[in-house]
């Protein structure tokens, strides 16, 4: 929370404690009694997701009244307060990575650098505004009496979608006495810059609230004999559009030991084929995002370190595209040598068996694995949608038959790695897409893989699945397996794989390499150093730096 101010002139004495960090508050109700002041609540962002929220926050006014946006890297808001700064004015500060809660801060000093990149939104807070208009309307505050913060509930209302920021409502709920409940509903109408009129009385199932004494937020307020729960719309609402916008709901789709299994097979296997390739931005030349790319050569990289035979298989419009994308890596040196491109078309009912097979015989097979990374899979009734449920059918060949077809053929097993449900192979968890990912009854994958990696971001999952081959070859144990006791021991190569290994300065090279092809970011369509609306610093590097921590432990 900030204070702020409509008496500019004004500093109050709070701000000033604040900034010494002379005081230690847990609930700040009450703070903003003193007239002309009002509180906001403030969200940072990254510059490349803040047009979205702004549409977000204007899309959905009743919930969050927008005060200001801020440019990238201003701290100060005149037009609210004077002498304010939003890198230090807020008694704590809560961190989210990939949609995760992950910590408090009581200053963004150590930030700086990160900073210059980020959005300043100021959202009009109804939680406490409120409290002087109710006490003039002789309404009690029974938070206050109990001396508890404000009970706060998610509800089963869907707000307007924009982009990536989805989310349910948000409401605070507060006690009021049933003769009070007009004189509720007249004082607060009029407050314009924050949530105004209470969106619901009465039973809380209604909005899909089931315990009153478990709010999501905030602590529980016992209701009085007489009183009735009423509920007002919450700008905590902006803050669950940014968990979701960078946590889809993928969490659900996870099946524990996904990755190991997958590397497991991938390490004993002598001819891996990988594809890859989204058309989301059917609108742009080329319409692929570059979530996937990385991924698929990073994988690639390790397998041609471990002397197995790959080839990448991609859709024929874009072939061009690839074979440009295949020598920007050689030369930044994630590929030791180019790695052979090929293109699929069904021609005939054997097509998918004769590509697999030598002479199409089911015993001789080409390839032993088969991956798919942030490749869009065929949907049930037989079409390919992004995440706004757009069909690219259109973009794409039927590369998905490959699997198909492979689930027939002894000796070869299949990989998908996905991060919205939507992609080959997700078909393995199309249940859990259907029922936990936006649109998931439409967009979900049909086809399986025998083993589903999701990721956050797709590329993360073939980073990880590169950094997982190399810690498994470097086992002694699993060398013994591999070599089947027979043989001489390949850990004597360890040098050779450790440098085929993603890092962050081949991974930053080949980025910008794909923003110069034109490839853009899948969820902005943003030409920048950033993947799925996030940044390569300090986010994308970060993924990567810890994975490689892994693989030194």
């Amino acid at each position: 929370m900030l204070l702020t101010g409509g008496l500019k002139s004004l500093l109050p004495q709070a701000r000033r404690i604040i900034h010494c960090k002379r005081v230690r508050i847990s609930n700040i109700s009450g703070m903003a009694k003193v007239p002309g002041y009002t509180q906001a609540r403030v969200v940072l962002l990254h510059k490349s997701l803040a047009d979205d929220f702004e549409k977000f926050c204007h899309a959905n006014s009743g919930a969050l009244p927008l005060l200001y946006r801020s440019k990238p890297g201003e701290w100060k808001c005149t037009s609210l307060s004077s002498n304010s700064d939003t890198r230090t004015d807020h008694l704590q500060y809560r961190k989210y990575e990939y949609g995760a809660f992950t910590g408090s801060l009581e200053s963004l000093n150590d930030y700086a650098e990160q900073l210059k990149d980020m959005v300043a939104f100021y959202l009009g807070c109804c939680s406490f505004n409120f409290e002087k208009v109710l006490q003039a309307a002789g309404i009690p505050e029974r938070n206050t009496e109990q001396k508890r913060n404000v009970s706060v509930y998610k509800t089963a209302v869907p707000c307007y979608s924009i982009s990536t920021f989805c989310c349910n409502l948000l409401v605070t709920m507060r006690p009021v006495p049933e003769s009070k409940l007009e004189a509720a509903v007249l004082a607060t109408s009029a407050l314009k810059e924050t949530q105004g009129a209470p969106v619901h009385m009465g039973n809380p199932g209604l909005l899909g609230i089931q315990d009153l004494s478990k709010p999501d937020y905030g602590d529980p307020v016992r209701l009085h004999p007489g009183d009735i729960p009423v509920f007002w719309a919450c700008s905590v609402t902006g803050i669950e559009a940014v968990i979701n916008c960078s946590n889809r709901g993928i969490a659900h789709l996870l099946h524990p030991g996904e990755l190991l299994k997958a590397c497991l097979s991938l390490s004993h296997a002598r001819s891996v084929l990988i594809t890859t390739g989204f058309p989301t931005h059917f609108n742009y030349e080329p319409p692929e995002e570059n979530d996937g790319p990385p991924g698929a050569l990073a994988i690639a990289a390790m397998l041609q370190a471990l002397e197995k035979d790959v080839a990448i298989v991609t859709d024929q419009r874009a072939m061009d595209l690839n074979k440009k994308i295949i020598e920007e890596a050689v030369q930044i040196g994630i590929l030791k040598e180019p790695v052979p491109l090929l293109s699929y078309q069904r021609e005939s009912a054997d097509s998918a068996l004769t590509f697999l097979c030598e002479s199409g015989n089911p015993r001789r097979p080409r390839f032993d694995h088969l991956i798919a990374i942030e490749r869009a899979g065929m949907a049930a009734d037989g079409n390919y949608y992004n995440a706004r449920k757009v069909n690219i059918k259109h973009l794409v060949d039927p590369i998905d038959e490959l699997f198909l077809t492979a689930q027939t053929i002894p000796g070869i097993t299949t990989t998908g790695v996905g991060d919205g449900g939507n992609e080959l192979g997700m078909g393995k968890v199309k249940d859990a897409v259907k029922k936990h990912i936006k649109n998931g009854d439409v967009i979900a994958c049909d086809v399986a893989a025998d083993f589903a990696v999701v990721a956050g971001v797709s590329n993360w999952g073939g980073y990880a699945i590169a950094c997982a081959l190399y810690i498994l070859s470097t086992c002694e144990i699993h060398d013994c397996y591999l070599r089947r006791a027979v043989g001489f021991s390949q850990l004597p190569k360890k040098t050779v794989w450790l440098s085929a290994l993603p890092s962050v300065t081949k991974e930053e090279k080949l980025l910008k390499a794909l923003v110069q092809l034109g490839v853009r970011s899948g969820a902005s369509a943003s030409l920048e150093m950033e993947v799925d609306a996030l940044p390569f610093y300090n986010i994308h590097s970060d993924m990567i730096e810890k994975l490689l921590q892994e693989v030194q432990h």
